[in-house]
């Protein structure tokens, strides 16, 4: 690594301390969700999803949290287990390079006081706060072993980011020895929490679909657009979680996982410090086929808008972008998307808006994405497309008010 490589790490090192473990582990369950919430502020989190088989292995899992802070917590999903997941090691220190950590920077992380923990079928646990402070856009590194692992594995597919596997390798080491073959999906690792320095800080969500994913954006570049707002709103020590699922659908389940209103206690409202959500889904219902009116999408807009307000929680509504040109596009798809557009934008069901179809659209043809802001694929943005939407969804996130 360069000399100046070296020191912009150096701006964001991991100062972590042995000085004694804080509270205990925290079982995380939909009911659960409100006392959560008490223990900081998310500053990074992936939608739970079933991913695969659960193998005897470790995992060195690469996130980049939004938010800096101090007191750092995992938490360790199994929301699709069959059975409960022993996890016999976890550490949290700084990528250097690939596989590499930054030297003395991993630290173990400890359940209730203990190094193993066992996360129930079906649930998910936090682990205890890890002494030191971690800075904002710092490049974290969390490693686990799961011994005896089998059936049913959760994590969040698309990553869009490199981490690591190994069957023999060490999760308390600092080097990249043992950690192969690499992988682009995170594995049991669904959201990390820290405690700000700014005591009325906060986390926005964006509850979304593959746009919000970040499908379409450059792999390992951290582009798709909730990273692009994690930079717009750092210097508020704001935290951003991205809860975007790709397929998923506001009404009903489908292979992108639970509905929207579905995991809404598990992804949002179980989330510490939220204050905002982002609710940009849609598309996948009213596309060809799918056959869903612009009331029934309305109506399920306002069932998770009541339920985030019920929870205290402001809630910004975005307009659904344009995407003549997708296999699955016809007039009457394009239809719903203008009804239901106009009734985000003028219903009052939301604290703010969003306007997504507006910041995308070419105006030569409002059904479609601009060209210079298209994938290619006509349906998903490109990283200027991103940038977009980030800058359409900033100022009503920032500025949502209850």
């Amino acid at each position: 690594m360069s000399g100046r490589g070296r020191a912009c790490r150096a701006a964001a090192v991991l100062l972590l301390t042995l000085a004694g473990q804080a509270t205990s582990a925290l079982a995380v369950t939909p009911p659960a969700g409100a006392t959560a919430r008490g223990s900081g502020v998310v500053t990074w989190a992936a939608g739970a999803q079933r991913i695969g088989q659960g193998a005897d292995r470790a995992y060195r899992l690469i996130v980049k949290v939004s938010a800096g802070g101090s007191d750092l917590r995992v938490r360790l999903s199994n929301a699709y287990g069959d059975r409960p997941l022993t996890v016999d090691a976890a550490h949290a220190g700084l990528q250097a390079e690939g596989a590499s950590l930054e030297p003395d920077s991993n630290r173990a992380l400890t359940f209730d006081g203990e190094h193993t923990v066992t996360v129930p079928a079906g649930g998910a646990v936090w682990s205890d706060p890890l002494p030191g402070r971690v800075a904002a856009g710092a490049r974290l590194a969390v490693s686990l072993r799961t011994p005896d692992a089998q059936g049913p594995a959760t994590g969040h597919e698309m990553a869009l980011t490199t981490s690591y596997l190994g069957r023999d390798a060490d999760p308390g080491g600092d080097g990249d020895t043992g950690w192969a073959p690499t992988t682009g999906s995170w594995w049991y690792l669904d959201a990390v929490s820290v405690r700000p320095a700014h005591p009325r800080a906060g986390a926005v969500v964006a509850l979304g679909d593959s746009i919000t994913d970040g499908w379409g954006s450059t792999p390992g570049l951290d582009r798709r657009w909730p990273d692009d707002l994690a930079r717009r709103l750092r210097a508020d020590g704001t935290g951003v979680a991205n809860e975007g699922i790709s397929g998923n659908r506001v009404l009903t389940d489908n292979n992108g996982g639970p509905s929207a209103g579905r995991r809404l206690e598990r992804d949002v409202l179980s989330q510490p410090g939220v204050r905002t959500v982002i609710l940009y889904e849609g598309i996948n219902d009213l596309k060809a086929h799918q056959g869903a009116s612009a009331a029934e999408i309305v109506a399920g807009y306002r069932k998770i808008t009541e339920r985030a307000h019920a929870a205290g929680l402001c809630v910004v509504g975005a307009t659904v972008a344009p995407f003549k040109g997708w296999l699955q596009w016809d007039p009457k798809a394009e239809a719903v998307r203008r009804e239901v557009n106009r009734q985000v934008r003028t219903g009052g069901d939301f604290d703010a808006v969003a306007d997504i179809d507006r910041a995308l659209r070419d105006p030569r043809d409002p059904a479609r994405l601009r060209p210079d802001l298209d994938s290619g694929d006509h349906l998903h943005p490109g990283d200027d497309g991103m940038r977009a939407i980030a800058g359409a969804v900033g100022p009503p996130s920032k500025d949502c008010r209850r």
